[in-house]
Parts: structure tokens; sequence; C-alpha cells
């Protein structure tokens, strides 16, 4: 037994967690750190949760229109993601300014980079939306639409694209919030959003209650109104004059660019930028792989990955918090305590992934009835979600190491890290192991395993050598 608490103090105390001679001072409590970690990381983690189900929900009620409904809607993720990867690269600049800032106890940049970051946003929001908007059609022929698709996920692409600019205020200013640690705050903002979205696409995928039955677009008008009460809530929550973000206070001037700031957004964000347009072009071209097997087994696939969205929400959650801490403790000019939180944040991914990994292996065939009756849908979804399964341990860990090298602000790495295992070695595997070794979907989810392998082993080397340091440090 006493061996046994030995070992498990090796493995979870902080002052194992980094070596002696990287130390810059005290090492916090083994209860003070898991504590402050886990405030952080659960209201974000319910946060995410709560976002992947509801496209679970959204994907399950469209579902009951057809194997096209599910292809369709799946055919705008990718798409979507994209679009959207310009305005999570500026929310990863953000949090990470805003976090050293509230470290360095500078309330004055933190509510600049704030101002800054929303003039930024809301300008190319209306840009991009536009642009995608009149290149509906091409988009979905490109993430790999079939003639029976591409009109409705054309429809539901379009309707969606208006609600861009509101979705980029929201994800620019929830950024800021968990910059100084409010995932509270950013909770309340994407819960309302997502209940409002359920609800309509209550009514309006099937038009009950006397409503019109707008079938995929339905799902479409939920996420715009959904987004627009997110804005609602985002925008109340920098009105208020003792609000430590702001809108009010004084030299930060909302129209008045700042270059020294923009250009601190722009080097975080540009790294985090390649990494978001790395990742999403790796995942367009894998989902255009399934998507060349046909309608129903990329019907299958996209099941699967509705299960893959909601594990994935544990890491995201545990990744917000080592961000923000990792970002603050290098404020406080304690690297060596960043180091400490990121890892303890993956000490949680670890045994959530022990969780999920029964959880998925015991619910996958309730889980997939959700989505389709069809019998050959059935049976391939279930046995891609148990594939997935043994993802558990290597996917949640890599995700929360990117966050922690985020939060540093060593996003280039993360980028380069990227591009090589999402951009080229998952395709690449993928390719090979679907068509050449003829393993079919089976080849599809071993490329990406793959993947998450290599990308788990490369950021955890670089995040537990301690190289960002120096960098960080100077800035």
């Amino acid at each position: 037994m006493r061996r046994l608490r030995k070992l498990m103090m090796r493995i979870f105390a902080p002052e194992f967690l980094i070596s002696d001679d990287m130390k810059l001072g005290e090492m916090p409590g083994i209860k003070t750190a898991y504590s402050s970690t886990a405030n952080l990381a659960l209201p974000a983690v319910i946060e995410m949760v709560f976002i992947a189900l509801i496209g679970v929900i959204n994907t399950a009620m469209v579902g009951n229109l057809g194997s096209y409904a599910i292809a369709a809607v799946g055919l705008v993720g990718q798409p979507r993601m994209l679009i959207l990867s310009i305005f999570t690269a500026v929310s990863i600049g953000v949090t990470a300014i805003v976090a050293r800032s509230k470290g360095a106890e500078n309330r004055e940049d933190a509510n600049l980079c704030l101002v800054q970051a929303l003039g930024l946003s809301l300008l190319l929001s209306a840009v991009v939306a536009f642009i995608a908007h009149m290149a509906a059609v091409p988009l979905m022929y490109l993430a790999g639409a079939a003639e029976d698709t591409v009109g409705p996920a054309s429809s539901y692409f379009r309707t969606i694209c208006l609600a861009l600019p509101f979705q980029a205020f929201s994800l620019t200013v929830s950024a800021a919030q968990r910059g100084i640690g409010q995932t509270k705050l950013t909770l309340k903002i994407n819960l309302t959003a997502n209940i409002v979205n359920i609800f309509l696409n209550f009514l309006l995928i099937e038009g009950r209650f006397g409503l019109p039955r707008l079938e995929v677009t339905g799902s479409a008008v939920g996420i715009l109104v959904g987004q627009f009460c997110g804005f609602i809530l985002a925008l109340q929550s920098i009105l208020k004059k003792d609000a430590y973000l702001t809108l009010l206070i004084k030299k930060a001037g909302f129209l008045k660019p700042d270059l020294p700031m923009l250009k601190n957004i722009g080097h975080i964000s540009g790294g985090a930028m390649l990494e978001q347009l790395a990742q999403r072009f790796g995942f367009i071209i894998f989902a255009r792989l399934v998507a060349d097997l046909g309608t129903d087994v990329f019907a299958a696939h996209q099941i699967g990955m509705q299960m893959m969205s909601i594990t994935f929400t544990f890491g995201d959650g545990l990744s917000v918090a080592s961000t923000a801490l990792v970002g603050q403790n290098i404020g406080k000019k304690r690297p060596d305590l960043s180091i400490v939180y990121g890892k303890i944040s993956q000490r949680f991914a670890s045994c959530a992934s022990c969780v999920m990994f029964s959880m998925i292996l015991g619910l996958r065939h309730w889980f997939v009835r959700l989505f389709s009756d069809d019998p050959f849908i059935l049976a391939l979804s279930a046995s891609v979600i148990a594939i997935q399964a043994f993802f558990q341990f290597i996917q949640t860990s890599q995700v929360v190491m990117g966050g922690s090298l985020r939060g540093s602000g060593d996003t280039k790495f993360v980028a380069a890290t990227m591009l090589f295992t999402v951009g080229i070695i998952r395709p690449g595997i993928s390719y090979l192991l679907i068509y050449p070794a003829k393993m079919g979907i089976y080849g599809a989810w071993a490329g990406m395993g793959v993947d998450m392998t290599l990308r788990l082993v490369l950021l955890m080397r670089r995040f537990s050598t301690g190289k960002w340091m120096q960098h960080a440090m100077s800035r």
C-alpha cells in the first residue's frame, strides 16, 4: 500500500512533474494545484460537452429524414470548420495574451487585446461570410457531395454563413473570458445558444405546431438564431463597468487600431492560423477519402465522428484550463508552474480517458440507434466506434498538450506538428489502407490512430523539455 501511494505521488504530485533544475520557486500543494485546474476545467468541459451534444442532436434530428440528410450535414462540417478556423486562431491568440496580462495584473492590456480582436473578428467575419455564401456549391462538391446531397448541403451551408459575424463575436469574447478564468460565463453563453438551437430544430426540421417544414435548412436556422442569442449574452458580459473585461474601460478604443497589440495578436494567432488551416486541410482530404466509399458508408462514418466529437470535449475543456493556466503563470514569471499545470491537465485527461473507454464500448449500440435503423449503418457505425474507444488515451492527452503549448505562445511548433501529422500522415496512411490495402472505412480510422499517436509524442516531448520558455518570457 505504501509503495502504491509513493507511486501515485510520483505520477500526480506537482513537485515530481518537473525536474529540480527547472524549478524557479516553491511548488503548490497537490490539493491547491488540482483544485485550481478543476475549477477552470469543469465549466469548460461541461460547455464543450453541451456543444458536442448539440451537434449530435442536430444530426440525430435530421437523421429521421434519411441517410442523405446525415451525409449532407456531415459534408458541411469540414468547410464550416475551415472557415471557423480563422476565428479560432484569433481566439487562441486572445486567450494567451489576456491570460498573460491577467497574470501580470495588467487589466488595460487585457481589455485592449479584447477590443482590438473584436474589431478584427467582425471585419473578417463579414468578408468571409459573403465569400462563403457565394461559393457554397463548389465547396460542397470539394467536400465530396454527390448529386443527391449537394442541394440540401448547400442550403444548410448558406444559412449558417449568416450566423458567422455573431459567432465570431462570441468566440472572441469567450476566448478573452477564458483567459481570465471566467469559464462559467462562457458556459452560460454557449449553453443558452445551444438550447435555443435545439428548440428551433425541434420545431422547424419537421414543421411542428403549424410552422413550415424546412428539413435540413431548419437545422441551419436553429444554429443562426442560437448564435444570435449567444452574441447578445456575450455583448452584455462586456458592457458592465465593474467587469474585469469591458468595452467601457479607458484607453481601449474600439474603432482605433492599435498596431503593437494587433501585431502581438497576429504573432500568436498566425501560428494558430497555420495550425487550423493544416488541420482542416487534412480533415477535408480525409473526409473526401471516406465520402468516396459511398453515401451509406459516409453516413456511418459521420455517426462515428459524432461520438468522437463528444469524447473530444473532455480534452478540449481541459485544454482551455491548461491554456489559461500556462499563460497566467508566464505572466507571473513562473514558466516552471506553466509546465506543472500543463502536466496536471494531462493527468486529468488520462483519468477521463479510462472512464470514456468503458462508456464508449458499453453504449455504442444505443448511441448508433439514435441516428439510424438501417442494419448496414448500425453494424458499421458500432464497429467504428469500438475502434475509437481505444483512441481515448491518446486523443485526449494530445489535445491538452496542444492547448498547453498554445498558452505558452509556441503556436508555430503546434502548427508544424499539425501540418505534418494531420495534413500529411493522416490522409497518406488512410489512403494506403483504404484503397491499396482494401480496408475501407477501417483503414481510415486506423490512419487516424497513427496520426494521433505521432502527434502526442511530438507535442508532449516539446512541452516537457521547456524549449519554449525563453521565447515566452522574452515577450
